[in-house]
């Protein structure tokens, strides 16, 4: 989009919203607190950084991070019992105004289904309408790595999610998120609002025609 105007008037024109779910909808890094969980926080937390930041491709860090936790399957179930999602200030009351006004929200993410669907039960989004990064493990639970047919899982994946979503016939999609891998999505979003209120990306505070630093912000324009 041209300008901050032109995203607004989208923005309040929404028929559809993709956000992002780490540094966006919840306040952390899921893999990062994963990371931490399995005792491998610091290494990771670099990775997370490299990845967010454009400095290496989305696929090879995903690889690199997941090389490293090798998160078994029990492990995955015992991390998800003992960190429930801890959303953003706000994002609850954005998302249950943008479902009373018709609009359609989803979940796009490199983090992994497991641990997202819980994000979406607390916001009653629709299962169907995350797309995600789904782990993999052997018969005993070892890890097996992470299935690779997902669009998610590598460097442009969300703008392919984007892509699809638009077939349906949505005139003013808007994507939201905190990282260059969402600002990528736009095009084909039709709009992108940059999200600072948990971490700020240079890249992205930089170049979003719309940076917000917390949800009320996109709740008021609503309101308007």
């Amino acid at each position: 989009m041209e300008t901050f105007e032109e995203t607004k008037k989208i923005w309040k024109d929404a028929d559809a919203v993709c956000f992002d779910v780490d540094s966006t909808v919840v306040t952390d890094e899921g893999i990062d607190e994963l990371a931490k969980f399995c005792g491998v926080g610091n290494e990771v937390a670099e990775l997370t950084r490299n990845a967010m930041n454009g400095n290496i491709t989305f696929r090879e860090t995903l690889i690199a991070r997941l090389d490293i936790i090798k998160p078994s399957k029990q492990q995955v179930t015992d991390f998800i019992e003992k960190n429930p999602p801890k959303l953003t200030n706000g994002v609850s009351e954005l998302v249950n105004t943008l479902q009373s006004r018709g609009v359609d929200v989803y979940l796009v993410t490199g983090g992994f289904m497991s641990i997202v669907s819980e994000v979406a039960k607390k916001l009653s989004i629709p299962i169907e309408n995350i797309y995600s990064n789904k782990l993999m493990f052997y018969f005993n639970g070892d890890y097996a790595g992470f299935d690779v047919d997902q669009p998610t899982s590598s460097s442009g994946g969300k703008p392919k999610v984007v892509e699809k979503l638009k077939k349906k016939g949505y005139k003013n999609l808007v994507m939201i998120g905190d990282g260059s891998t969402d600002m990528e999505a736009c095009p084909p979003a039709d709009a992108f609002i940059g999200f600072g209120g948990n971490q700020v990306r240079p890249k992205v505070q930089e170049n979003a025609k719309w940076f917000a630093t917390n949800f009320q912000e996109l709740i008021s324009v609503l309101a308007e």
